[in-house]
């Protein structure tokens, strides 16, 4: 009885061990896809194996599903720019070439050419420059020369740079600040790109509201800013995109008319790699952009 016993028990021992070495063989040709799951026999000497080769196979699942996606961005990305880039780059190489072979009747059409030419060129550096920097930021390239600094000195020193734009833009502006010092320890001029990024954004589609509003306070370990205009509310379907690179809420605007569609991208990207969150709320009342980092401890 002991020896049948012991030979009923080696015969499901081994056959379970052949069922998983059959089954990691198929996933590894491919027969089985790697969702594929592993029965996991607890009571089995080989159950602890069978579930860490299931843990194994999620793993690559998942590094791989990264890889593709990667891959996906990447090849976005790509197009996006090839895209952003030839327009404007046609328009510059077509007046000019109507400037090199003298095709303008006077001095005055030589010189509209001329502007149109060098307006698309600064349209085309502002994308190189956004997209620089979204590639630095996006992939860690960046270091941040980290200082303590008051973030509500920084951002008043910012209304008053950006006065007369707003000012020409028919927007007024306030800076609302529950405490006169609010201390981060971050990279000043990467911060200032965050708060440049979302004045612009509010003086381009929220200029109809007529006024530009900018809080800061604290809560917890938090210093909390929010930029809120009061014009056209964001569409819902467009809430979940609008962080996302090369994204435009409004689709009348041209590629050139518009900004390089990479401030808001950029702007995550750099309160993320602070350590801080960025979010936006919009209705019918008013777009609220909000930012969070982290207090000096």
């Amino acid at each position: 009885m002991f020896f049948f016993y012991f030979t009923v028990l080696q015969w499901s021992l081994f056959h379970y061990l052949s069922e998983l070495n059959m089954t990691v063989r198929k996933i590894a040709d491919g027969t089985y896809g790697l969702d594929h799951k592993i029965e996991v026999r607890r009571r089995s000497l080989f159950g602890p194996m069978a579930a860490n080769v299931n843990s194994l196979v999620d793993r690559l699942h998942h590094a791989l599903e990264e890889e593709r996606k990667a891959e996906q961005t990447k090849n976005e990305l790509i197009t996006n720019v090839s895209h952003d880039l030839r327009t404007p780059l046609t328009s510059v190489l077509g007046y000019l070439g109507l400037i090199e072979q003298d095709r303008y009747r006077d001095e005055v059409e030589l010189r509209h050419y001329v502007q149109i030419a060098y307006e698309k060129s600064k349209r085309l550096n502002v994308l190189i420059n956004d997209l620089f920097e979204y590639t630095r930021m996006r992939y860690d390239s960046a270091e941040l020369k980290l200082k303590n600094f008051n973030l509500t000195e920084m951002l008043g020193q910012m209304l008053v740079q950006f006065h007369l734009p707003l000012q020409e833009a028919g927007m007024t502006s306030k800076l609302d600040a529950k405490e006169t010092s609010v201390m981060v320890k971050g990279d000043a001029a990467k911060l200032v790109r965050v708060f440049e990024n979302l004045i612009a954004n509010a003086m381009s589609y929220g200029k109809e509201g007529k006024k530009l509003l900018i809080t800061v306070h604290t809560e917890e370990k938090a210093a909390v800013v929010e930029v809120i205009n009061y014009g056209e509310p964001i569409p819902t379907t467009d809430m979940p995109y609008i962080f996302d690179r090369f994204y435009r809420v409004d689709k009348s605007r041209t590629q050139w008319s518009g900004g390089s569609g990479l401030g808001l991208a950029i702007a995550k990207s750099i309160v993320l790699k602070h350590g801080g969150t960025i979010s936006v709320a919009s209705d019918i009342e008013q777009t609220a952009f909000r930012v969070t980092l982290p207090l000096i401890k």
